[in-house]
């Protein structure tokens, strides 16, 4: 009877699978606050690719993650067409073809020797236009990759519209692009930046969004969508459901949320330690995020998930 009566049901099809690749390893890196989840080497990242599209996952978002000697304060690695990023993407794309909607991380930080997500100006602090001028040229040689769609998650002013003109100028007019609209600046990031190997030096305040704000997403929103996001997204997923339902009640286009590596390891930790049922918890948390309005859920769990399904 509940099953027959149940107002929202999760689908494979909802779920993308956030995958981290890291360059110069042999074999795959345990992330030690995220159970379960690796800094995969280019093979595996195949292997992980085509056991998504087994399992019937719509979508993987790719990470890069460069050798440190490789970082410097431009992130040039992130926009060097042989690197660790653009070649996952080639990877991914050779095993899956369009089986699988190949996603990549749009941003400087896992490439910036200060671990930030632009680059910084004489005072120390991050540049809005000129690292718009960095994310115009990842944005070409992502999609140059064979990148299906791209995530562009700086929280740079503009970033939309300078990521659409430089695809379109470039050939690539059927690269959607994924706007990671409403981004906080958490307390549950930490896990995920063990698996990006981040060098970051302070914070990100000052352009990431303030967990009391609810209205400056709904402003973020009418920009992104001006400026021709195709997709929006909200993240953290859990502790910001209520944004996640305002922002979807307001658009017409596709809307996902990401489960971030806080979430992930909330669960794991307290499943590990008896306090919980985890496939139970799993389960309820995506189907609460399901039911906040998301038509896209990024979480470390799809793979499983969906074989549950």
């Amino acid at each position: 009877m509940r099953r027959m009566v149940a107002e929202h049901r999760l689908h494979p099809a909802d779920l993308i699978l956030p995958a981290f690749v890291r360059e110069g390893i042999s074999e795959p890196v345990p992330i030690s606050a995220m159970p379960g989840v690796v800094q995969h080497t280019r093979d595996t990242l195949r292997k992980a690719a085509v056991e998504a599209v087994e399992a019937g996952v719509a979508g993987i978002m790719l990470f890069g993650v460069p050798e440190d000697a490789k970082k410097d304060a431009a992130g040039t690695a992130g926009t060097d067409p042989d690197g660790i990023l653009q070649v996952a993407i080639r990877d991914v794309r050779a095993e899956v073809g369009d089986d699988l909607v190949i996603m990549s991380d749009l941003c400087l930080d896992e490439y910036t020797d200060h671990g930030h997500c632009g680059v910084m100006d004489a005072d120390g602090r991050v540049d809005n236009d000129a690292t718009l001028e960095r994310y115009a040229e990842m944005a070409q040689v992502q999609a140059d990759a064979g990148v299906h769609v791209v995530g562009p998650s700086g929280m740079m002013d503009g970033q939309i519209g300078v990521i659409r003109d430089a695809l379109d100028q470039t050939g690539h007019e059927d690269v959607s692009i994924l706007a990671y609209t409403v981004k906080y600046s958490s307390a549950f990031y930490g896990p995920f930046r063990e698996a990006v190997g981040s060098s970051l030096q302070g914070d990100r305040k000052t352009y990431q969004q303030d967990p009391a704000n609810l209205r400056e997403s709904l402003r973020e929103l009418a920009l992104d969508l001006e400026e021709g996001a195709d997709m929006v997204m909200v993240k953290p997923a859990l502790p910001y459901l209520d944004v996640l339902a305002k922002i979807a009640d307001a658009v017409e286009v596709p809307v996902a949320a990401y489960q971030i590596s806080g979430e992930y390891a909330m669960v794991e930790a307290a499943a590990e330690k008896g306090w919980i049922d985890r496939d139970k918890a799993i389960m309820e948390t995506l189907t609460g995020i399901k039911r906040a309005g998301a038509n896209m859920i990024l979480t470390y769990w799809a793979t499983e998930a969906a074989r549950g399904l």
